[in-house]
């Protein structure tokens, strides 16, 4: 239910006629023998995310839910001429066999990349060459070792700047750009709408000029803003002003 009022609190702030929303289940959904929890709805949202995002002109912003979403909004952009810069505290790496919880949210991006439950895996998953992690800075012990094996970089928060993120890229060779941001990438100080805070994160300014910088350098293909929670409605109103330089930055026109 935070997750629901931070996407409405978002939702209420943004022009109605360039917002389209989504339904989501009510039904928690099952397993299904995955080991991923609730399975079932998340191919809905799937499905849904990825309908909606076919009958609209790129890029298209996805915002609201958990990391999940992103299921459907990266896998309808998925080609080989696209990076995805996934800014997240966590890489969201771990599989149904590796995952402590169960919970999606913690494979997300492995399953973009082709591994995870076959009914979740996109028909053209990404390759681990067209990932920049950023601002990841909480890892479980199977997502350090897969990141040893796939040679996916990864930037500290104290190493994301503009020009860095820029360098990251450019090194894959892509010509355009996803922009995944998990709130929760962000410190604390600056953002308080957050289920699970970890400390020590990247400051708003410092993604901001990220993102400006990138949407500068590379066609934008598509972003997602995923995770805002807040304790309550009226509590999100202090989180929003940080949440809309984000939006801001991903909509600017480069000049």
């Amino acid at each position: 239910m935070r997750l629901v009022d931070g996407a409405e609190a978002i939702r209420g702030d943004l022009p109605s006629a360039s917002t389209h929303d989504v339904e989501i289940p009510l039904e928690a959904g099952d397993a299904q023998g995955t080991g991923v929890l609730r399975l079932s709805s998340i191919a809905i949202v799937r499905d849904r995310v990825t309908e909606q995002i076919g009958r609209l002109p790129s890029p298209v912003i996805t915002i609201g839910g958990d990391c999940g979403v992103e299921i459907g909004a990266v896998g309808s952009i998925a080609n080989p001429d696209v990076a995805v810069v996934w800014f997240d505290a966590h890489p969201d790496l771990n599989t149904p066999e590796s995952s402590p919880s169960g919970a999606f949210g913690g494979m997300v991006l492995r399953t973009l990349l082709g591994e995870g439950a076959s009914e979740l895996v996109p028909p053209n998953p990404l390759e681990p060459s067209q990932i920049v992690l950023a601002g990841v800075r909480s890892f479980d012990e199977a997502e350090d070792e897969y990141l040893a094996e796939s040679g996916i970089p990864v930037l500290a928060p104290a190493d994301v700047t503009a020009e860095r993120l820029v360098a990251a890229v450019e090194a894959t060779g892509a010509a355009s750009v996803y922009i995944h941001v998990d709130l929760d990438v962000l410190d604390p100080a600056d953002i308080e709408g957050l289920a699970a805070p970890q400390p020590f994160g990247v400051r708003a300014t410092a993604l901001v000029e990220s993102i400006r910088a990138l949407t500068t350098r590379f066609s934008l293909a598509g972003a997602g803003i995923a995770a805002f929670a807040p304790a309550s409605v009226d509590a999100a109103s202090s989180d929003m002003s940080t949440v809309l330089r984000i939006i801001a930055a991903l909509t600017a026109r480069p000049s």
